[in-house]
């Protein structure tokens, strides 16, 4: 086996499954061995939060990623590189990044440590494998890996299940998108051990043209659990395939036809392979303490590739040799085809102590992760190659180490029956360090630590039972990724001092949460609106920078069978003093919006819900205007829209073949809209319409979204 440890193991978090009643909330939650409980918050935090159960997720997951279902959260942004939600999805919180926001799984980071991107393409129909999930708007609690810059979210998988069943579930929908998974559970044998499991084929030709994905994943668990022990196993992991849809188009091309694809090469696809191992085991010491420790193990590899015609052949290494033009002349390009490979293996130690009191709860946490990534390209073909050359030589080769070291401790105290105190100190230590060269063919030598100290602390104060008020400040560092490096050398660490307040009510059929924050940035890595050559965007420090801004959410019960939820966000998201080339000097642009931070979100649910067994829904979406830049350029702007959705459920309890049988349906963007919701934006220097005088100009690319489109499912339980 590759690099020695196929098996791993974490250990996070505790042990018997709980059921509180939320008085704020006021739903039954499950918190099944509490695998996330050293990351999360409850209801009296003073931590901007938003909870999400597999309940909620099953009437919509029908193949699309998860970020496209978790698209009507408060303050959320989702975009699809194909158009439909299948394949490349990104999600952006308070209009930062995800590279910028905290990902777990099971409390172990999720975020590429090098990249600090969250591909979820790589974990295709991962939702069906979702318990719940936590938003933490902000900075956040403090968690493993990475600090959380505009949000995290962590993930428990699947419950341990008590009887056994088996599920198979197909869909079917526009683009040509099937679906289909089949899981299972034994149930506890011997009322100690489970075993359980999932395989997810899923197929879609995208709407932009030739976007097709090719996905499978699976996802199996075994559980051992008994007096004060709990002992749990997972491997899971994905293979994808995709054709490249990420260069997007021109604002000519978009109007000539929105589905078209530049890309011509048949093979101009993304092949990549990811496996997670981990292992958890939880011991009950007495009715105080519990600890928790654990390991995981990710490997991932595989490549993209790309027909190249008239290539430099200078930026090879000397592997190819020139085409001869007509005239017997080096042309100083070639054609050929190119992979660039990611081969990568993450190491990751969790260990924590929870102690719970009368007034008193404390949490104890250590995480150690290490990882090394190999990056090397290879030509598969070319026309010529040179005499000491041949097929899959290397033309780059490169490596990136990081290790993460951090602790942090939290309390929660009962001041008085109405007022809590919160507390959370954390320290990090990040090493990075890389060696060989890049594929423009530059020398990267880093040899980087970075030590952070991250404080949080807050109030909560008790109205009433149904009703709290709290408030909160908290700080995040944050080192920057191998592509920020790539991009600038002088690239700087980013600070974040995030001040939240807020207010928690529910009342009969009533919920409304409403909180405010003000997010103050020390060189917060924005976005440029640029790409690199392989499709990663680009960020830059931006010196001062704030976001300030309203969330609400509200929940309404208006009959007995007729729910309304709704929340919106309005926001200022500001560089104070943007500096930036244009036209051969360095000018300054002032006060400018950060890009892709939209001033105005709100999402609208109406739910019919006559009885227990159907649900329809009805799903409205708007995002304000965007700027791609962070100049306030008229070209970089991305429109508003405004998005329906129309989702339903049928469930039919039967005491034959099947224990329930599902019927639900997805029809997005019901009114047909031409939207789209994201795009790059650059800059470049021109001397041709004004010899010897340079004029800045600037262009934009754009990805269009799915018109109307639909999707079928059938599940089928016994």
């Amino acid at each position: 086996m590759k690099k020695g440890l196929y098996f791993l193991i974490l250990l996070s978090i505790n042990i018997y499954s709980q059921q509180l009643t939320d008085t704020i909330q006021g739903t039954k939650q499950i918190l099944d061995e509490v695998v996330v409980q050293s990351i999360r918050v409850n209801n009296n935090s003073p931590i901007t939060h938003s909870n999400v159960y597999k309940k909620e997720l099953s009437t919509r997951n029908l193949g699309q990623d998860l970020p496209v279902l978790l698209n009507y959260l408060p303050s959320v942004v989702t975009t699809s590189d194909a158009g439909a939600g299948i394949g490349y999805t990104g999600i952006r919180i308070r209009g930062v990044s995800a590279q910028s926001t905290n990902i777990t799984i099971n409390g172990i980071p999720f975020n590429d440590p090098e990249s600090h991107g969250t591909f979820w393409v790589n974990l295709p129909d991962f939702t069906s494998s979702v318990e719940s999930l936590q938003v933490q708007r902000g900075v956040g609690t403090s968690t493993n890996g990475s600090g959380a810059f505009g949000a995290s979210i962590n993930i428990l998988t699947d419950a341990i299940s008590e009887t056994p069943y088996a599920e198979i579930s197909n869909s079917v929908g526009s683009y040509n998108t099937l679906k289909h998974t089949v899981k299972f559970s034994t149930g506890k044998l011997n009322q100690s051990f489970e075993l359980s499991g999932r395989l997810s084929k899923i197929d879609s030709d995208g709407y932009v043209d030739r976007a097709f994905s090719d996905l499978k994943s699976y996802f199996l668990q075994g559980t051992y659990s008994k007096g004060n022990t709990l002992i749990k196993a997972l491997s899971f992991g994905g293979h994808e395939k995709t054709y490249q849809s990420w260069y997007g188009l021109s604002k000519e091309q978009l109007l000539e036809n929105r589905r078209q694809n530049p890309y011509t090469y048949e093979n101009e696809i993304d092949n990549y392979k990811q496996d997670h191992y981990q292992f958890h085991w939880n011991q009950k010491l007495n009715q105080n303490w519990s600890t928790n420790l654990g390991l995981n193990y990710t490997y991932g590899r595989g490549y993209f590739e790309q027909y190249r015609e008239d290539d430099s052949v200078g930026t090879y290494g000397g592997i190819l040799i020139s085409d001869i033009d007509s005239d017997g002349n080096e042309t100083g390009t070639t054609d050929l085809i190119r992979r660039r490979w990611l081969d990568n293996d993450f190491y990751v130690i969790n260990a924590s102590a929870k102690y719970t009191g009368n007034r008193l709860d404390m949490i104890f946490n250590s995480s150690y992760s290490t990882y090394s990534g190999d990056h090397y390209g290879e030509i598969v073909w070319a026309r010529n190659f040179s005499k000491d050359s041949s097929v899959r030589d290397r033309y780059y080769d490169g490596n990136g180490k990081k290790t993460d070291f951090s602790v942090f401790a939290k309390s929660s105290y009962d001041l008085s029956d109405e007022l809590e105190l919160y507390g959370d100190v954390q320290f990090r230590n990040v090493t990075y360090k890389t060696s060989g060269i890049t594929s423009d063919l530059v020398n990267m030598l880093i040899d980087e630590s970075f030590g952070f100290f991250n404080p949080k602390f807050g109030l909560s104060y008790k109205i009433r039972s149904n009703s709290i008020l709290y408030g909160s400040y908290s700080r995040a560092n944050r080192e920057p990724s191998r592509s920020d490096y790539e991009a600038n050398e002088n690239i700087r660490p980013e600070q974040l001092n995030d001040f939240e307040i807020g207010w928690r009510y529910k009342k009969n059929g009533l919920r409304f949460n409403l909180n405010t924050y003000y997010m103050l940035y020390n060189e917060q890595l924005v976005l440029t609106g640029e790409l690199d050559d392989v499709g990663s965007p680009i960020r830059t420090n931006s010196g001062s920078s704030y976001r300030i801004g309203i969330e609400s959410e509200l929940e309404l019960k208006l009959s007995s069978n007729l729910s309304l939820r709704n929340n919106f966000t309005l926001s200022s998201n500001k560089n104070k003093k943007i500096l930036s080339k244009f036209n051969g000097s360095v000018f300054d642009f002032g006060k400018t919006n950060i890009s892709f931070s939209p001033n105005l979100i709100s999402s609208n649910s109406l739910i019919f819900s006559p009885n227990n067994n159907l649900m329809i829904s009805f799903l409205s979406k708007y995002v304000g205007k965007q700027y791609m830049g962070n100049t306030d350029a008229v070209n970089s702007i991305l429109d508003s829209y405004f998005v329906n959705d129309i989702n339903f459920s049928y469930k039919i309890i039967s005491n034959l073949v099947f224990d329930e049988i599902i019927f639900s349906g997805l029809v997005n963007n019901v009114f047909n809209n031409e939207y789209v919701s994201n795009g790059y934006y650059y800059t470049y220097d021109d001397t041709w319409s004004s010899p010897g005088q340079v004029i800045t100009l600037d262009g934009a690319g754009y990805y269009p979204q799915a018109t109307r489109n639909f999707l079928l499912g059938l599940t089928l339980k016994f």
